[in-house]
């Protein structure tokens, strides 16, 4: 059965790409970058282009059972009419072309992000949907694309993961990583006593394969996330201790800090969105019963478990990694962070 994979270049689409080679179907991506994965090179079609335009996304997806749309544009990358023009106008094009070539299923990568930062906790999917900042409220408004074109014949199912990480993972945890190597302190907004889900890129592939393969997913919107977690400070201690680092856990108080990160990042000094500092010292978790139920899906690592691995694999990696991006697979730059690291 072939595969096709929006974004298949970045973190998500390598691990899930390898996964559905080992289970024996054939995988065709798409991305702006290049796959850069010589292991893969020689086992998928790679094409490279942009979601936006319709003919690479007709050849995407031309002959594929199911496709996979998990292409978007970061909360780093700036400014909000790029992120919505690819987001949103990019999804649309994505999904004319998937329902023109009668694609058997879609899956539709969203984000948590569009629950914005609720008072209540844990989050269903019925919650109501307040995004932040461009990003959240660009992947609110692809979800209502994606719901017309279900209207229109689509079958689909949106799967909204907590952030994910995982080997091969980097952005703003390569500086997290990088912090707690040097024995730096780790500040945390507020008291870090907050509760904050991750998700293992494997557990999201999982979920992604069944959301994919079940009947009775088709119009489903999913929440997926780890069901152990702890604080933020005890899941970093965690992994300091991993790590056998020096580091200590340090809070700061949550107000100013994000006052201060907001200029920063109006400023463009800061790799940190507005989503991750408004959400880092709040509990932040989901649902995942309506997944375990519909699909008998399960998480197989807690946050502590996901963070060491890829800790684990930053560290034999480390020499290797390129330079400075806007992706999860490569380093971000701390630009005013680093000031701050050289300070702690």
């Amino acid at each position: 059965m072939l595969w096709a994979i929006s974004g298949g270049s970045g973190f998500l689409g390598l691990h899930l790409a390898r996964r559905l080679l080992a289970d024996g179907h054939s995988v065709r991506s798409l991305d702006l970058a290049p796959l850069d994965e010589p292991s893969l090179e020689r086992k998928i079609e790679a094409l490279r282009g942009d979601i936006r335009d319709s003919a690479r996304s007709r050849e995407l997806v031309a002959g594929a059972a199911i496709l996979i749309h998990a292409a978007a544009a970061l909360p780093i990358s700036g400014a909000a009419d790029e992120i919505r023009s690819v987001n949103v106008d990019g999804t649309a094009t994505l999904l004319a072309a998937a329902l023109e070539e009668r694609v058997r299923r879609v899956v539709f990568i969203s984000t948590t992000a569009v629950y914005g930062v609720p008072a209540t906790h844990p989050i269903d999917e019925s919650a109501p949907l307040h995004g932040v900042g461009h990003y959240g409220h660009s992947k609110i408004e692809a979800e209502e694309v994606l719901r017309e074109f279900e209207r229109r014949g689509l079958s689909a199912v949106v799967l909204r993961p907590k952030t994910f990480i995982g080997p091969e993972r980097l952005g703003v945890f390569e500086i997290l990583f990088d912090w707690i190597r040097e024995g730096r302190r780790i500040y945390v907004l507020g008291s870090g006593r907050n509760r904050y889900q991750l998700l293992a890129v494997e557990d999201l592939v999982d979920a992604i394969v069944l959301a994919a393969s079940k009947r009775g997913a088709a119009g489903e919107t999913l929440n997926i996330g780890a069901t152990e977690f702890g604080t933020v400070r005890s899941d970093l201690e965690a992994l300091i201790e991993h790590a056998g680092s020096s580091s200590r856990v340090t809070p700061v108080p949550a107000r100013p800090a994000e006052l201060v990160l907001r200029a920063l990042e109006l400023a463009r000094l800061s790799p940190l969105a507005e989503w991750h500092y408004k959400t880092a010292h709040r509990d932040s978790y989901v649902d995942v019963s309506r997944v375990e139920n519909l699909l008998g899906w399960r998480p197989r690592y807690s946050n502590a478990d996901a963070l060491i691995r890829t800790y684990d694999w930053y560290s034999a990696h480390r020499g290797q990694l390129g330079a400075a991006g806007l992706t999860h697979r490569v380093p971000w730059n701390q630009q005013a962070l680093g000031l701050i690291k050289r300070l702690s």
